[in-house]
């Protein structure tokens, strides 16, 4: 490594030196290494991408000529040489695409410099399609280094003036090669095609409008062809081209021309009127009729993948209405199910494309009760077979993954999770037909399952394929219940759902009896998985309690009501925190499932959920001894522990239903949480006590304080957490802090805990107007905040991949617990300074020596640090201008230009908390000002060094809106000049020299007509591109 950095950085100095130009064309002329003539294209590219010190226009026309040139006199030059070389001029026209030369646009004559390359041999063809390819590639992705506004104005441009010609010339080029008979064991004629494929797929692949920002996204399935391209769609020959190229080039081709009529069917449909769309539709229709009936080709992987996305945008694009007029209909659908049906018995080849597959039927399937046309749908004969062909292809792997020792499936949450919500759609589709497969399959395993069971020489293998099975239809039976669209159901379906929970039930109830002995971890998932989606369906208040669902319940299982099947659930919970305590995910999964169930009701149900006996036990005996996933031990990661947070927000909603003021109730609630911090402070009151355990217990017990905090967001129940916690176990949480500062595990829950008690959550921090204690939690905050800040500024430098866990998410908590604690309305900051109390300043001067220490980039890289920073900069330049104002300049200057930074940031949080920051700083300063010249005397002396520099120099925003506004101007054409600068003199039509709203409302008001004035202007005008970028 210390070569290769000896050697990067030799780079670096090569490529700043003053004759890196004339440097870089020796190398190109007389380099006999095609790597020496790499190095000299890449350090061409750097130098005319540089934004700091440009190239002249001159230079740069010379490189793109001579680059040309360079391209057409050596064909053959080594191929990644090639490509850098195409890359620079790439570039050179990207950014140069506005530059003119008398008048005339010196970098657009794209197709021009490209003409002499295609009139040449095979390799000159390649290289001007790759030129082509390359460029509409360049220009369609923003660069960090330009502004998004310079990028977008040029994509347009180019969208405008040069796409659609290289899109036609990319389709007359492909129709001359289907035209002849190519000999695509050429190696040469087989890159130009592959080339040419690639150009209209970069074409067809453009961001026409500026709204795909995320390439990995799939969903963004239209593609907005623009108006002046309709002729090429309308001329049905466009799409016969790809179609025919499909089945007349090798396979090792054909992926590009699929992904090609991927884009062609998600042509925008308000490019056509409905005949127009129907007619497209039906050659479409038809071309993948063609594909099904000769499927030979889709034996390639990359070729089946694509044409499953083809498939998908059949449906995505298209109405069902509009498909069942499609002449060829009744037999399309029939090839493509019996394709789907293929596809997805034949699950292990091609896994990532079924989900194309199945968003095609979930799209078909959720159309029916819409559909209008009078042409049968035939959906109700194949849907049902698609659905049987995914359970019982599902069924079928488990045998063979555990034969062949396979990945299993089931490992991936997010696909499972993604493919049962597709088929939720798709099994409600003939619903009878769904639950009479569910049934007769599940009813064959789980009796052979018992069967196993009961047996005494039954193998270990048999047992563990019988529970795969069922691992598969239990979650297969959450996902269709899951389905259940209120006003689409019957009371048969309903009905059914009742024979299909009873089933799983009954599964769960002979699982759990064995628990003692042994368990399966991916069955007891799928259990939560389907509970989850019961307990959406069927749980609640909007549910009608003479359901069939609950008929068949009783009728089978004696669960009469909605409280007897809580307990059920009730019960399940507890017994997955008794066995599976040391399973994370089931753990996890499971107090998510008692949280939902103590959040999302209304009232009376959650009554009933209290009432429970299961419920009140765990109100009781919320310790290690009935749940081990509270305990100590030491083989578990500390922050392992977060689950507990979970487990205690759920208690403490479900506590708080009868707490009332019931101080009894609380404190026997709390007797283990007190038993652990007095442990905790008997450790701490030896000089020698076992720090692991003392970690863990703290910990543990600050994760659980923290979960009880945030659900007690009543002032009663708070408060007695409140005195509960304040004085006695404050002084312990400080200690913590001064011990474990550079222990990231212990500190961040302590911290969390502290930025919790201090958020005045729905008004629950309101003290008695004789009461002390918003002053005193303050300066417990202070405290806490200058120990650590001051403390793990001392850990010196820390490597770039931990600053983050180590210092940057500490410092994040840090900045909430300060915004929380003075935006909380409970504290009056005037009177520390008037009693000589310096907690706040000790706070907010440990807040502007953590903030220096953190480097600006870091504030913005990091998002949960950059949402903390800007909210507690919006409320300390709200309320504390007076402590801003009075800073060094280097810190003054450091808080603005992070402001300046964040509002360029993605985020709108941290744009609009930027916003408001500029907003109460400018206030506070025509505040400051317009009160200096009135000449009164100062009630209380202030240190306020930036009115001071404001004061010496009044002309600096002044100064800098006049040269703005002159720069724009002039960068006008001539004839506009005077236009603009009328805009600017009409911004401040109607201001007066005040703030109050009513003038401020006006000025929005100008400024909203001056955007739009100046964006008009822009629109006319092809000059201008700074000026563009501050209209962003």
């Amino acid at each position: 490594t210390g070569v290769r950095l000896q050697a990067e950085k030799a780079l670096v100095e090569f490529t700043n030196s003053p004759d890196c130009l004339s440097k870089c064309q020796l190398l190109l002329e007389r380099g006999s290494s095609s790597y020496s003539q790499l190095l000299a294209a890449t350090c061409l590219s750097k130098l005319v991408s540089r934004t700091s010190n440009p190239l002249p226009l001159e230079h740069r026309i010379d490189i793109r000529n001579y680059v040309l040139n360079y391209l057409a006199t050596r064909p053959k030059l080594a191929e990644f040489v090639t490509q850098a070389l195409i890359q620079l001029y790439s570039r050179i026209t990207k950014l140069g695409w506005f530059d003119c030369q008398k008048d005339d646009y010196v970098f657009r004559n794209v197709i021009a410099d490209v003409t002499r390359f295609l009139q040449d041999s095979v390799e000159h063809c390649i290289i001007g399609v790759t030129i082509l390819s390359q460029l509409t590639n360049e220009i369609n992705q923003a660069d960090t280094s330009h502004p998004l506004t310079k990028h977008r104005k040029i994509a347009s441009s180019f969208r405008d003036s040069s796409l659609f010609d290289i899109f036609t010339l990319s389709c007359n080029l492909l129709k001359q090669a289907s035209g002849k008979n190519l000999n695509l064991n050429d190696e040469s004629q087989h890159g130009l095609l592959m080339q040419l494929l690639k150009l209209s797929h970069n074409c067809l692949n453009y961001d026409f409008i500026g709204t795909s920002t995320d390439e990995s996204s799939d969903d963004l399935c239209t593609v907005q062809i623009p108006t002046s391209w309709r002729s090429a769609f309308l001329d049905s020959s466009t799409l016969q081209l790809f179609f025919d190229l499909y089945h007349s080039i090798p396979p090792s081709l054909s992926p590009l021309v699929l992904s090609c009529l991927v884009q062609i069917a998600s042509v925008r449909r308000s490019l056509f009127n409905n005949a127009e769309r129907a007619k497209f539709l039906s050659h479409l229709v038809d071309g993948v009729k063609r594909i099904l009936e000769n499927p030979q080709s889709l034996s390639d992987p990359n070729n089946y993948h694509e044409f499953c996305r083809l498939l998908a945008r059949l449906k995505s694009n298209y109405q069902l209405g509009e498909l069942v007029k499609v002449e060829n209909y009744p037999e399309v659908i029939r090839l493509i199910a019996n394709f789907t049906v293929t596809s997805l018995q034949h699950w292990e080849f091609a896994p990532n494309s079924v989900h194309y597959l199945l968003s095609l039927w979930q799209r078909l399937a959720a159309s029916v009760p819409y559909v209008k046309a009078t042409e049968p749908h035939l959906l109700e004969t194949y849907t049902p077979e698609v659905t049987k062909a995914y359970i019982t292809s599902r069924l079928e792997s488990v045998c063979i993954i555990l034969r062949d020792g396979l990945e299993d499936p089931l490992d991936d949450a997010g696909l499972v999770q993604q493919q049962l919500d597709q088929l939720s759609t798709i099994g409600r589709c003939e619903y009878e037909k769904t639950c009479a497969l569910l049934v007769q399959l599940f009813d064959q395993s789980a009796q052979t399952y018992q069967e196993l069971l009961q047996s005494t020489n039954s193998s270990t293998i048999d047992i563990t394929v019988q529970e795969g099975r069922l691992t598969w239809l239990v979650y297969i039976i959450g996902a269709v219940i899951g389905g259940r669209v209120s006003f689409a159901s019957t009371d048969e379906q309903d009905a059914m759902d009742g024979e299909l929970v009873c089933r799983v039930l009954q599964l769960m109830n002979l699982t759990d009896s064995r628990l003692a002995q042994a368990g399966n971890e991916r069955l007891e998932l799928a259990m939560l998985s389907f509970f989850e989606q019961f307990r959406k369906i069927y749980i609640g208040d909007q549910v009608q309690k003479s359901s069939k669902l609950y008929r068949r319940l009783s009728e089978v299982l004696g669960l009469n009501d909605e409280t007897m099947v809580l307990s059920v659930f009730i019960g399940k919970i507890i017994t997955n925190l008794k066995y599976w305590g040391q399973c994370e995910p089931i753990t996890s999964k499971t107090l998510q499932l008692l949280n939902d169930l103590s959040i999302g009701y209304p009232l009376p149900s959650v009554r009933k959920l209290v009432k429970l006996s299961a419920v009140q036990f765990m109100l009781n005996n919320h310790t290690s001894e009935h749940f081990s996933f509270l305990g100590v031990n030491n083989q578990s990661n500390l922050s392992d522990m977060r689950c507990r947070t979970t487990f205690y927000t759920a208690l403490g909603r479900l506590l708080m239903v009868d707490l009332g003021e019931d101080e009894d109730q609380f404190e026997q609630f709390m007797l283990p949480l007190t038993a652990a911090f007095e442990a905790v402070a008997q450790m701490f009151s030896t000089n020698t006590f076992n720090e692991q355990e003392a970690k863990r217990t703290l910990v543990g017990l600050v994760r659980d304080l923290r979960g009880i905090a945030f659900a007690f967001n009543a002032k009663t129940s708070f408060m007695m957490l409140f005195d509960w916690i304040y004085p006695a176990y404050m002084p312990i949480l400080q200690r913590a802090i001064e011990l474990w500062y550079h222990v990231p595990a212990c500190t961040t829950p302590v911290l969390k805990l502290m930025a919790e008690l201090v958020h005045n959550r729905s008004q629950r921090l309101q003290f008695d107007v004789s009461s002390p204690n918003g002053i005193l939690l303050f300066r417990e905050t202070s405290k806490m905040i200058t120990t650590y800040g001051n403390r793990i500024l001392t850990i010196g430098e820390v490597p770039k991949d931990q600053v983050y866990s180590v210092k940057l998410k500490g410092v994040s908590v840090c900045f909430s617990m300060l915004k929380a604690v003075l935006s909380g309305n409970y504290v009056n900051f005037g009177v520390f300074r008037l009693y000589g109390d310096d907690a706040l300043d000790n706070a907010l001067q440990t807040f502007i020596k953590l903030l220096l220490s953190i480097p600006h980039s870091d504030l913005l890289d990091y998002p949960k640090l950059s949402q903390s920073f800007y909210s507690l900069l919006e409320v300390l330049t709200q309320d504390h201008m007076n402590f801003i104002a009075s800073l060094e300049p280097h810190v003054v200057m450091y808080i603005l230009s992070s402001i300046s930074e964040g509002l360029t940031a993605l985020d709108t949080m941290v744009c609009t908390g930027c916003c408001s920051s500029l907003d109460h700083i400018v206030t506070y300063l025509f505040k400051q000002l317009s009160r200096s010249t009135k000449k009164r005397p100062a009630a209380m002396a202030t240190d306020d060094r930036f009115l001071h520099i404001m004061q010496q120099h009044p002309e600096m925003i002044q100064q800098y809106f006049a040269d703005l506004r002159n720069s724009i101007v002039n960068s006008q054409p001539p004839e506009k000049q005077q236009a603009m600068h009328l805009c600017f003199e009409n911004l401040m039509e109607g201001i007066e020299r005040n703030l109050l709203t009513k003038n401020r409302d006006r000025f929005t008001q100008n400024l909203s007509v001056f955007r739009r004035e100046v964006n008009d202007s822009m629109k006319n005008s092809s000059y201008g591109v700074n000026s563009n970028d501050m209209m962003s």
